[in-house]
């Protein structure tokens, strides 16, 4: 989105409060990372920008070994609208599918996986040694068993397999044409003249498992410029979070050489619970100094993509957030694996819960994390996320069917996935990745909804109506990601919170909203963790319908929602955090849609052709509320 100019000497006023401070809680930012020009849609006051920071394309394991094709600039050219082919290809080489985005993204990222870069560079490329060693062969022969294979190797022995030469040298070798090739289309693409109309980030995914349980530890890492290490450092190289941080920090944040890096843990949802351990490595808990780093490192999480979204858990009879049941996957673990029934591990608002407990002990949160949304394309194809028309992305290692449609391209229980916003003042990765680190973010669904959420004291109801409403938000508060506290004597906590639905296009017209909630987590005076909901903008009578027999649309909603909100249970002496809900109205999901087309009729058996089965199963969800959440405002009661 793009906003009035302002004055040059607006312009530098910002960067020397920049300079000085950042918002309480952010993280001081360097400026100048990059050369290029200033943009002509600049906004004190900032703005939202949309993006996709997980994507993979043809140099990740799992997108090459189902067929993908897409080179990182053909992703580059479908964020910003151009139509690319994906598969299945013909005998002449042909897509037979095609997409294309209705809306370019503002700023987008290719992560291919960091493990097996070499190899898939080496096993499709008859010119590097080692292409015609027995596992290549392997790969090409037999591809989905390869993915099974080295996936295994790299991911749950952090190791290769065997045909890298002593010290992995050849693979390390290969790595360097396909990294160079990311980072020259990133470069490539970025949007350095004054118009900024598409910025891309340098990074890729950092991708391993815990064997015992299959929990996902997956990571994307975004480099703030052009200036990034020779090559990722994989989970093969360091199996772990803090050795991840380690050669992040010696190799780009602290070498002095310009780079700087952090990290987006994603698919909390699968790891068994061990996203966000309680202990380190070692079994010890944990101290200051590893929650300082985990702050510093890892400043947002992936709320929402393809695999399922994080926020939180629900089950009839012990959960009372019914919204927490949305995309929901039926497991704990990206490995399939077989686990004792506890899939309500790894959610984010446990987490934070979690995080108020170790700040208490610690006097550090080592969970004080925003959040953004993201696709994790195995297609190629960022911010392919509208529920109509949907081709799959083909993540966790399940193929997008590769038969021309009729029938669900994907498994039942995925969906399109979602979209990183970032506020900031404009579109470049100086101020994009300034936005990422003091977690000025939020995540949607898909919609391209706007939100924004402050926080303050006591703040003026009239704020909605105000022309100059996030100025004053500013002055009297602090945005989503910040931190906020102690309570001045006698002062009651107040958020603003506005949203405005999707504005879609004339053939494809966003939703209206339903309602906008806060969800507050807090500390009892006793350490219990306590979480409550409450419905703070919308009413009752604005309640919208959806035919899921022809996906049509009705009744009421809003196009704009705002309010000033006073917690009415504020406690000074409770640490507590609040973030925003916001709820559109009803509509289809994906493979309703989809078998409405293919003339699915459930209660005519004849009706059900190949490839439609899942509409008439059991765990089909045929409507989607689409939502988006904002990163948190955390409350702490007295300096510690």
């Amino acid at each position: 989105m793009r906003q009035n100019n302002i004055s040059s000497v607006k312009k530098w006023a910002y960067a020397l409060l920049l300079v000085a401070a950042t918002q309480s809680g952010a993280v001081a930012v360097a400026l100048e990372a990059e050369s290029r020009s200033p943009c002509d849609h600049f906004n004190a006051d900032r703005q939202p920008f949309f993006g996709d920071l997980h994507v993979h394309t043809r140099y990740s394991l799992d997108a090459s070994t189902q067929g993908t094709r897409t080179t990182p600039d053909e992703a580059y050219q479908f964020a910003q609208g151009v139509r690319i082919g994906v598969q299945p290809w013909d005998a002449n080489g042909e897509p037979q599918r095609s997409l294309q985005l209705s809306r370019p993204l503002d700023f987008a990222m290719v992560s291919d996986h960091a493990e097996l870069l070499g190899e898939v560079e080496m096993c499709n490329n008859p010119e590097v040694t080692g292409h015609n060693s027995w596992q290549c062969r392997v790969y090409r022969a037999w591809p989905r068993g390869a993915f099974y294979l080295f996936n295994f190797m790299a991911s749950m022995r952090a190791s290769h397999l065997g045909l890298c030469g002593e010290g992995d040298e050849l693979c390390k070798a290969a790595s360097m044409a396909p990294w160079q090739e990311m980072r020259d289309a990133a470069e490539a693409h970025y949007d350095r003249s004054a118009d900024c109309t598409f910025t891309t980030f340098i990074g890729y995914e950092w991708t391993g498992l815990v064997p015992s349980s299959g929990g996902n530890l997956h990571r994307n890492v975004v480099f703030r410029s052009a200036k990034v290490p020779p090559l990722p450092a994989s989970y093969i190289d360091t199996p772990g979070e803090t050795l991840l941080w380690d050669a992040l920090e010696s190799e780009c944040n602290d070498s002095g050489a310009g780079c700087e890096a952090l990290v987006i843990p994603h698919n909390s949802n699968l790891s068994a619970g061990q996203m966000f351990p309680l202990q380190r490595a070692n079994g010890s808990p944990l101290d200051a100094d590893y929650a300082a780093r985990r702050q510093r490192m890892e400043p947002l999480v992936e709320i929402m993509q393809h695999k399922g979204a994080s926020e939180c858990f629900y089950s009839p009879g012990i959960t009372r957030d019914e919204l927490c049941a949305f995309e929901q996957l039926p497991r704990d673990n990206i490995a399939r694996f077989n686990n004792p029934p506890a899939p309500d591990t790894g959610f984010l608002r446990d987490t934070w819960l979690q995080g108020l407990s170790q700040q208490a002990r610690l006097g550090i949160d080592p969970f004080r994390f925003g959040v953004i949304a993201s696709t994790d394309t195995h297609l190629g194809a960022p911010g392919a996320v509208v529920e109509d028309g949907f081709l799959g992305h083909g993540g966790d290692g399940v193929p997008a069917l590769k038969a021309v449609p009729p029938g669900l391209p994907d498994k039942l229980e995925y969906n399109p996935g979602g979209l990183a916003v970032l506020w900031a003042e404009q579109n470049t990765r100086d101020d994009l990745f300034a936005a990422m680190q003091r977690r000025e973010a939020y995540g949607t669904s898909g919609p391209r909804i706007v939100t924004r959420l402050f926080a303050g004291w006591d703040l003026n109801p009239g704020l909605c109506g105000a022309a100059d409403m996030a100025s004053q938000g500013y002055a009297q508060g602090v945005p989503m990601g910040s931190d906020l506290g102690p309570a001045p004597a006698g002062s009651g906590l107040s958020l603003l919170l506005a949203a405005q639905q999707d504005a879609g296009l004339a053939e494809r017209p966003g939703l209206p909203l339903q309602k906008i909630q806060v969800i507050k987590g807090w500390l009892d005076a006793d350490g219990a963790r306590r979480e409550q909901v409450y419905d703070v903008a919308g009413d009752a009578q604005a309640q919208g319908t959806v035919d899921t027999a022809n996906c049509a649309t009705a009744g009421t909603g809003h196009a704009k929602l705002c309010t000033v909100w006073n917690d009415p249970d504020f406690d000074p002496a409770q640490r507590a955090f609040y973030y925003s809900r916001v709820i559109e109205n009803p509509s289809c999901r994906w493979s309703q849609r989809l078998c409405i087309a293919g003339g699915v009729d459930c209660s005519r058996p004849e009706t059900i052709g190949e490839g439609f089965e899942g509409c008439c199963a059991s765990e089909h969800r045929p409507v989607v509320q689409e939502r988006a959440w904002s990163s948190p405002v955390w409350y702490q009661p007295a300096a510690l």
